[in-house]
């Protein structure tokens, strides 16, 4: 299965754009009638696919040509029971854990699926951000978890904030909840404030999972994985944002040695085993990274810089710049809801940007910054009419 953003058409009709909970002002609220929904999810598989695209959230898709020697190596035989092992390995190496702290998943939903499977019961309590990217609000539900917010907030340049954390702790408490860079915001967790976090959490017996699925998109060098800086850190990743490897749906679960035995226990649950080629084909991609990475950086810094100015230039816009990812997430400043503009862009200019009200933030949008530069230029003039026609 492809990644549903980076999907050029669908046969499932277009879905609401409004998500649940909206109409009482609190999204992800849950509703004990049905299964928790993720809502943004929901939208990306059935919404059209204009001729400018900026709302999806991947670099281009790779070929087979971008990793030599994948045709001959593919096999559907040999055994899988906890992961390939060359890619157990392969990511023990990139990220600096052991090779009993790897789980490895399908994608970066079925990594934090396993991860809150293995950890959360009915009753438990869990700490998560807002904004933030709605399946990590309804698997939580789903198992039967309350949610707990904490907000990011644009004035302190959405920020962890490690003392507000620890005021909204209960006993209760089972798990906090955070993106690293920031989904939507492309802001990174400092590593000071992790290890505040891992300490926190040792203290008062949670633990935090750290989607990271972005993590090496990082303008500055990478920094190391949440999960290698303390045992009490659950970090999930995948091939798929930054590498351009969506459709493998490789994903992985690094914790602590007791942790990643629970989430292996939960897979055997769900998967029963991993897929032999799926898992064979990433641990060859592991091999040529670097190669993968430099080609994903030659798509996203120059639009990073195409984007700033922009900025610059737009008055009835404003933001908090990234530290990475290949998103941005500017809000209107008169506090309207973006929803209004997403529709005249779609309407009027065949241009896609994801609504600000799937993150639980509604005067943002979210726009696409690992597309063709060309796509990216036609879609910013288009942005730039409907903004003039708003004001």
């Amino acid at each position: 299965m492809t990644d549903p953003e980076s999907r050029s058409e669908s046969r499932i009709p277009p879905a609401t754009t409004k998500p649940r909970g909206s109409e009482l002002g609190e999204v992800g609220s849950p509703d004990s009638r049905r299964v928790p929904r993720a809502d943004y999810l929901l939208w990306a598989k059935r919404r059209p696919h204009p001729t400018l695209d900026l709302a999806r959230s991947d670099v281009p898709p790779c070929t087979l040509d971008d990793l030599p020697g994948v045709r001959e190596a593919l096999s559907l035989q040999g055994r899988n029971d906890e992961g390939w092992p060359p890619l157990v390995s392969a990511v023990a190496v990139r990220y600096g854990v052991e090779e009993q702290q790897v789980v490895t998943a399908t994608g970066a939903s079925g990594a934090n699926f396993l991860a809150c499977a293995a950890l959360l019961r009915p009753g438990d309590e869990v700490i998560a951000e807002r904004p933030g990217y709605d399946p990590m609000w309804a698997v939580p539900e789903l198992l039967g978890a309350r949610l707990v917010w904490l907000d990011r907030r644009f004035e302190e340049r959405f920020s962890v904030d490690v003392d507000r954390v620890a005021a909204l702790v209960t006993p209760r408490t089972r798990l906090v909840v955070l993106t690293s860079p920031h989904n939507p915001t492309g802001v990174a967790i400092p590593v000071d404030v992790l290890r505040e976090l891992d300490a926190l959490a040792d203290r008062r017996g949670f633990h935090v999972l750290v989607d990271e699925i972005y993590a090496d998109s990082l303008i500055d060098r990478p920094r190391p994985a949440a999960a290698a800086l303390g045992p009490r850190l659950i970090t999930t990743g995948s091939l798929t944002k930054t590498y351009g490897l969506s459709s493998l749906r490789c994903g992985w679960v690094l914790a602590a040695p007791d942790v990643a035995a629970e989430v292996l226990a939960a897979r055997a649950l769900v998967d029963g085993v991993g897929s032999v080629l799926t898992e064979r084909a990433a641990a060859i991609a592991f091999g040529h990274l670097p190669a993968l990475l430099a080609r994903a950086r030659g798509v996203l810094e120059p639009n990073r810089r195409r984007f700033e100015a922009f900025m610059e230039r737009e008055p009835t816009l404003e933001w908090v710049e990234p530290d990475g990812g290949t998103v941005a997430f500017p809000r209107l400043v008169s506090g309207e809801d973006a929803e209004g503009l997403a529709e005249r862009l779609l309407r009027d200019h065949e241009t896609a940007v994801v609504p600000g009200h799937f993150f639980g933030a509604p005067a943002h949008f979210r726009v696409a910054l690992g597309i063709d530069a060309g796509e990216l230029g036609r879609g910013l003039v288009s942005l730039s009419r409907s903004l003039r026609v708003a004001t």
